[in-house]
């Protein structure tokens, strides 16, 4: 049962919906106690996951079934804040109706990052992930509500060719708008009416963790949980743009050692040994040699410090970023001392609301739950290669082949971790370039 459904979980190509994108097949073939549904809906504004778990719920629910028989698991916890009353109805609803007795539905309060992996473990099952490790540690999987739903996808014969994704900030239409993987930035803003400003920046993710795109013409990816269209010098965008030797130097001059960044950093709350207010000062000497400086593996890149915390608005999250990115260089991992992390007295009293989050980001005037717009599906479509931690895929297409939708146009490499990529759309293929297969319609 296991190998036949990590076989049908990897020939869909589906990946984590809610991050960096791991091949789901790896995270399948563990063995665990519980398997915990991530429908935090963490970052602000983004609101793909409850409208799946609102009008979707019981394709969701075979999706966490599937996985759970796969890994072994004997309980199901879907979780979501309760501030999302019809989706916390509707899996509510369906998870009565389940008679097996082994799932769940917790509600989470609303603060920022209650999605974060090692956040919700504790908040879920009063467990402290190692100190950069993994659920798997502590017997759980954690798999985002999009990824379940396209795992109850491939169970029925249907590979992952689409992506939900929330159209947010300067657009004439706020939505949450099913397209093909491979559908230009540029098309999704045109069908939200466009843009209601001359000159933005589309922001590829959250207003925490997205990135900043260098255009329009950058394509959807399997990752691409949202668009948010905002002016070049909004808080959320200004700091993603700036040139990260300037950071660096704004940071380190000066960073007044308060330690707010340290106080309010979701994983030392969670014991984790991680002290951003001390990685400010690693740069002064050899980051690989020196203690301090490691602890930057530690570190989410939530964002909680820079966005937040800082009374000098300067980024504790892009230093610990440049410092990892050292460290990694050298082949450093981080080397624990094997106990367990003990969570700070003040944990609970030291949550980040998201509404009080939204108004220091200045996104108020566009926090408006969006409705589902429905499936827009554009004329071509740019699909890349590599959307996933792990190898690119290998194109087994070429310019002039006919294609259909959910047709496999690359595959794993041999002894690789990757993913499949699938056509989006009914098409021939007009180019294979950059790593990148574009598909016409016809």
């Amino acid at each position: 049962m296991r190998e036949q459904t990590v076989e049908i979980i990897r020939s869909a190509g589906v990946v984590g919906a809610g991050g960096a994108g791991l091949p789901t097949h790896v995270k399948a073939n563990a063995t665990v106690d519980t398997v915990l549904v991530n429908g935090a809906s963490c970052e602000p504004l983004l609101m793909s996951d409850p409208y799946l778990m609102e009008a979707h719920a019981d394709t969701m629910i075979r999706g966490l079934k599937a996985v759970m028989a796969c890994t072994g698991a004997a309980r199901g916890i879907i979780c979501l804040k309760g501030k999302h009353a019809k989706a916390m109805a509707s899996v509510r609803e369906a998870v009565s109706r389940d008679t097996s007795g082994q799932l769940e539905v917790f509600e989470l309060k609303d603060f920022y990052p209650a999605g974060d992996e090692h956040v919700l473990v504790y908040e879920v099952l009063g467990k402290t992930v190692p100190e950069g490790g993994i659920p798997l540690q502590i017997g759980a999987v954690v798999s985002n509500v999009e990824t379940l739903f396209n795992i109850a996808l491939a169970m029925e014969g249907t590979p992952v060719t689409h992506r939900y994704v929330t159209v947010s900030g300067e657009v004439k239409k706020h939505m949450v708008v099913k397209v093909p993987v491979g559908t230009l930035v540029s098309d999704v803003i045109a069908f939200a009416g466009g843009p209601t400003i001359n000159a933005y920046e589309v922001v590829d993710g959250g207003p925490m963790m997205g990135r900043v795109l260098p255009d329009t013409g950058r394509p959807v990816t399997k990752t691409t949980s949202g668009l948010l269209v905002l002016p070049p010098d909004h808080t959320v965008v200004a700091r993603k743009i700036m040139d990260p030797e300037r950071v660096r130097k704004i940071t380190t001059s000066i960073c007044c050692q308060c330690s707010h960044c340290t106080d309010l950093c979701p994983r030392n709350l969670l014991g984790h040994s991680l002290r951003p207010h001390k990685l400010m000062r690693a740069f002064n000497g050899d980051i690989a040699t020196s203690s301090v400086a490691r602890e930057a593996l530690l570190c989410s890149e939530c964002g909680l410090c820079e966005k937040f915390a800082c009374p000098m608005m300067v980024s504790p999250r892009e230093l610990n970023a440049q410092i990892k990115q050292i460290l990694r260089k050298e082949g450093m991992r981080w080397e624990g001392t094997g106990e367990q992390p003990k969570p700070h007295a003040f944990r609970g009293s030291r949550h980040v609301p998201t509404g009080r989050l939204i108004k220091r980001l200045n996104l108020v005037q566009y926090d408006t739950h969006p409705d589902y717009a429905g499936e827009f599906t554009p004329d071509k479509v740019q699909i890349p290669l590599a959307q996933h931690i792990g190898a690119p895929a290998g194109c087994v297409v070429k310019a002039g082949d006919k294609v259909q939708q959910g047709d496999v146009i690359g595959e794993i490499p041999d002894q690789a971790m990757g993913a499949r990529v699938h056509a989006s759309i009914s098409g021939v293929v007009e180019s294979v370039a950059d790593g990148m297969v574009t598909i016409k319609a016809c």
